[in-house]
């Protein structure tokens, strides 16, 4: 975490978060729409025994399409400068959702979607909420990455309800869903490295500073407009419940 003067940016930041909140908010169908749905939902409940590729295609793209576990990554490595530190976070993350996606499926928990779903958006708002220097304010600073490598955990949960979702054969069942953690991982790999070029290029220009309260400000709009997403759709459809 970087101090910058947030006064300069407060009624940008105020009027840019009620925008795009309000964005978000026609879009949320859009956002939260990178469940296995469509031809994917068909393979995936008629799938008999091991299907290596298509499932690691279906984890890659799983990852690239799930905006709330972007959004996290995003707010991880806004304030990473050097590669290693990087890998370090990035792994952290890897291996909470990868422990709990494969026990999250292979031993059958039986989780509710809609309160991992909401954790996750909480994770998205948290980080950004760190980066904006909110916990240095309070007095309290949390331990980086134990936080990341705790909410990679309710990602991966996250991952394994919708997995959970369908009539899975045991047939096949540990290979499709190793290949499926591989696939989330090389989407994971493929999105970070545009986010890196993306964020190593603003770098370069006096306005990634300028404008870091800014972009932390929606991106902690955003974790929390996803979480009231999640907790309006459990008391709207509490009988929709995660398997």
């Amino acid at each position: 975490m970087i101090p910058f003067d947030s006064s300069k940016n407060l009624n940008f930041s105020r009027a840019a978060s009620w925008v795009v909140a309000l964005l978000l908010l026609l879009a949320s169908g859009a956002l939260l729409a990178h469940t296995i749905e469509g031809s994917d939902a068909s393979f995936v409940q008629n799938i008999d025994g091991p299907a290596i590729g298509p499932f690691i295609y279906l984890g890659a793209k799983h990852m690239v399409t799930g905006y709330d576990h972007l959004l996290f990554l995003v707010g991880v490595i806004f304030f990473l400068y050097r590669p290693g530190h990087i890998v370090q976070y990035v792994t952290l993350f890897a291996v909470g959702h990868s422990i709990t996606l494969l026990l999250g499926v292979l031993a059958d928990l039986q989780v509710n979607a809609y309160f991992i779903d909401a954790v996750i958006g909480l994770s998205v708002a948290y980080k950004a909420f760190e980066n904006m220097g909110g916990f240095a304010r309070l007095g309290f600073e949390p331990n980086a990455r134990l936080a990341v490598f705790v909410f990679g955990l309710f990602h991966g949960l996250g991952l394994a309800t919708r997995l959970r979702g369908f009539e899975l054969s045991d047939n096949g069942l540990v290979a499709n869903i190793l290949s499926f953690n591989v696939g989330v991982e090389v989407g994971q790999i493929f999105a970070l490295s545009l986010v890196y070029v993306g964020l190593s290029v603003w770098r370069t220009r006096s306005s990634y500073l300028r404008h870091a309260f800014v972009t932390n400000t929606l991106l902690l709009g955003s974790g929390f407009l996803l979480t009231g997403y999640q907790i309006s759709a459990f008391f709207l459809a509490p009988w929709e419940l995660a398997p």
